[in-house]
């Protein structure tokens, strides 16, 4: 089936009256594009922001535009002229100006590049000199004895396209030995914890405030044939919930944490809670302007001899406790 994106053009106080109008005419689902509201998030945004990207950056000086999507039959087309309809009443009652220019720009898109076409932006890549990192759609020749780790784009970050996962992966493969024990506390897609496990950990313990995360993270280990037995995860917030926090209580050979910069330095005194006497910690999801700052926390937790892996104006530190 082919479908037709509507972009609809308009200011930011007349959102709600078009997505009424729009909700009247029967399309319950759109998208919107609105500078006003991203200029609002950045003078407001908390501590937990280290790094927004360029292309969300964009949005500071967009035009308002509400994107809907109908179906190339004669529904989508009914729906179609009832939008025309209903933005040339707006703009006729409109004598102001204050709703915008009120246009609707169309294009079409077949629904199997819809769904498809992002694919092409994950391709396998190399990390370290022991991992290959693939979407399940890719072929791979393990003829180089790579091991490969297969994670598919989804929700929950970490498909070891961005910067910050690859530098934790190097430092990983360097610091684990057979047998380890691992804890990857912010676990996303738990492609550090299942990178440990393919390299030779015993067990892992992922953790994630996002209960989609602890559940794709699961469900990636089992594609990646790990047992269940030795990979368990959990969706809970540490340093607001005492009882998980105990629930994950012990000592691991290993703990990695890619988060941000703020979170973890309010997480060094668990890293030296559940790390054993000359175990290793892994940080990473640091800005390269912060990474002293982060350094000095987690060294005043008992921690040593940092090692810092930067690239792309991000870091990851590996410590010794």
């Amino acid at each position: 089936m082919e479908w037709t994106e509507v972009n609809i053009y308009t200011s930011s106080p007349a959102i709600e009256l078009l997505c009424s109008k729009l909700e009247d005419i029967g399309i319950k689902g759109f998208a919107i594009r609105d500078a006003e509201d991203f200029n609002e998030f950045l003078e407001n945004k908390n501590g937990q922001w280290d790094y927004i990207d360029d292309d969300l950056m964009g949005l500071s000086s967009c035009e308002t535009c509400i994107t809907v999507y109908l179906p190339g039959n004669e529904q989508g087309r009914d729906m179609l002229s009832a939008i025309r309809s209903m933005l040339s009443a707006v703009k006729a009652e409109d004598t102001e100006g204050v709703c915008g220019r009120l246009e609707a720009e169309l294009s079409s898109i077949r629904e199997e590049d819809w769904a498809n076409n992002w694919k092409q932006y994950f391709k396998p890549v190399k990390v370290g000199e022991k991992l290959v990192i693939k979407p399940s759609w890719e072929e791979y020749d393990t003829a180089d004895g790579r091991i490969i780790l297969e994670i598919d784009p989804a929700s929950s970050f970490g498909t070891g396209q961005h910067h910050t996962t690859r530098l934790c992966l190097e430092l990983l493969e360097k610091c684990l030995k057979t047998g380890d024990k691992v804890l990857d506390m912010g676990c996303g897609s738990g492609i550090l914890s299942i990178g440990a496990m393919l390299l030779g950990a015993e067990s892992a313990v992922a953790v994630d405030i996002e209960q989609n995360a602890a559940e794709t993270a699961a469900e990636n280990a089992a594609k990646n044939n790990i047992s269940p037995e030795k990979y368990t995860t959990y969706a809970g917030n540490i340093l607001t919930d005492d009882k998980l926090a105990d629930r994950i209580d012990g000592k691991y050979d290993v703990i990695t944490a890619n988060i941000v910069a703020d979170v973890l330095i309010a997480m060094k005194d668990y890293f030296a809670r559940y790390i054993k006497d000359g175990g290793t910690l892994i940080v990473s999801g640091i800005i390269t302007e912060r990474t002293d700052e982060v350094v000095d926390a987690i060294l005043s937790a008992g921690f040593s001899e940092p090692e810092i892996n930067s690239d792309g104006g991000w870091a990851a530190v590996k410590f010794t406790r």
